[in-house]
């Protein structure tokens, strides 16, 4: 079948409510404070100095305030520009978890079941194959034994295809629509919860389910429902002209992997203000370190800020604990899937600063974030690298990670009792 790229607007909303919904919280930063020390850059320095990243944004908060921002190296090399603290980065994955509280909010209005088939509220999954034997002369399909759930695509359980055929570097160009039909006519990889397999395309179909049963589209429910009550300013799939100039560059190994030299978002559409580009619900945000304190402070404070509740403590507490038993997550040995959240159920070497049951998400481009409940810090990492070998087990990330601890672990969990 060919697909053409449908052309829609998304109205967004706004700002009204950003000013006055979280007045009791802070951002204020340590960088900004004469009287406090820096403690999280010179963790980084040394990544700077040896031309692994360019520079990065460094953040912790606990559930109440930032309790340090601070930046490290240069945005731009070529211009020597310094890293700011209110730089943006595409945060590429990190917008997975966005995608699942979206569709979490949902369940509980009982508008859908994680353990709903796709297909009752997704009529193109209706009858999808599997692949049960593949060669080069044949393809030889089955019926699966049952269909894909909603609990699959957010636990990368699905069986779905890893992309579209032919789809090309850029993921945005379909509407999310049309990327989901495509989805919906391909057969599956494996049986449905057989494994774990890392799946854009599910996640991309929890952005589709949320269209389809809150009656908006994707992107202006997200907007509508969390980056404008929270206060999250920056945090957009589509760049404006102002954005685009605090965009920190991307940068990935330099000729026979000497220094740094820069690249683009490969992923994306060249233009990232054309709001016809697809709104990725899989990894098409950008934001800054301040927005996505916002957002870890609810996750912190069990789904409030402020005086709004944005989801139930219960609901939470399910998207962050193991959704997937003994199947093996790729990623690292120790770690397993929530509901959109990849969680550290035993203590590994690039985490053994945060303690077991920390949850959160990484981005292509080495972005991360991690929320460790018990020490009640979330811990962020910004950089636009491409081409780390594998930024879940990054030094950078670990490093950050026993620096921000070191500094606030007793601290935070004493003043959490």
């Amino acid at each position: 079948m060919t697909m053409t790229r449908s052309h829609f607007s998304t109205s967004l909303c706004a700002a009204l409510l950003a000013a006055t919904c979280c007045s009791s919280f802070t951002t204020s930063s340590w960088a900004r404070d004469d009287r406090k020390p820096t403690v999280l850059a010179p963790a980084l320095q040394k990544f700077v100095d040896d031309n692994t990243i360019s520079g990065a944004v460094l953040m912790v908060t606990s559930p109440d305030k930032v309790l340090a921002l601070e930046t490290v190296g240069s945005a731009n090399l070529e211009s020597k520009a310094p890293m700011k603290d209110d730089a943006m980065f595409w945060i590429a994955s990190m917008t997975k978890p966005m995608t699942a509280m979206g569709l979490m909010m949902l369940v509980e209005e009982g508008k859908l079941s994680i353990d709903d088939p796709v297909e009752k509220h997704l009529p193109e999954f209706k009858g999808q194959m599997l692949i049960e034997e593949k060669t080069p002369e044949r393809v030889v399909l089955k019926k699966p034994q049952r269909p894909i759930t909603v609990k699959d695509l957010l636990t990368h359980t699905s069986g779905l295809i890893s992309d579209l055929p032919g789809g090309g570097s850029a993921l945005d160009m379909l509407t999310l629509q049309g990327a989901v039909v495509g989805y919906a006519v391909s057969p599956l990889q494996f049986e449905p919860g057989s494994k774990w397999q890392y799946c854009n395309p599910g996640i991309n179909t929890l952005g589709r389910l949320i269209e389809v049963k809150s009656g908006q589209p994707f992107a202006q429910f997200m907007q509508e429902r969390f980056f404008e009550p929270l206060g999250m300013k920056d945090t957009t799939f589509w760049p404006t002209e102002e954005q685009l100039k605090r965009i920190a560059t991307s940068y990935k190994p330099g000729p026979e992997g000497k220094g740094l030299e820069a690249t683009t978002v490969k992923y994306l559409s060249p233009n990232l203000k054309d709001r016809q580009r697809m709104p990725l619900a899989a990894g098409g945000l950008f934001s800054t370190a301040s927005d996505l304190a916002r957002m870890y402070q609810m996750v912190l404070n069990g789904g409030k800020l402020g005086k709004k509740r944005y989801l139930k403590e219960d609901t939470l507490k399910l998207m962050t604990t193991n959704q997937t038993g003994d199947l093996k997550v790729s990623f690292s040995d120790g770690m397993h899937m929530g509901l959109g959240f990849h969680i550290v159920n035993t203590p590994m070497g690039v985490t053994e600063a945060l303690s077991p049951g920390s949850f959160g998400h990484g981005g292509a481009y080495g972005t991360q974030a991690w929320i460790d409940p018990t020490k009640k810090l979330a811990i962020v990492l910004l950089i636009q690298r491409a081409g780390l070998p594998n930024s879940d087990k990054s030094d950078m990330r670990a490093a950050l990670q026993r620096a921000a601890v070191d500094a606030f672990g007793k601290e935070a969990a004493a003043a959490a009792q």
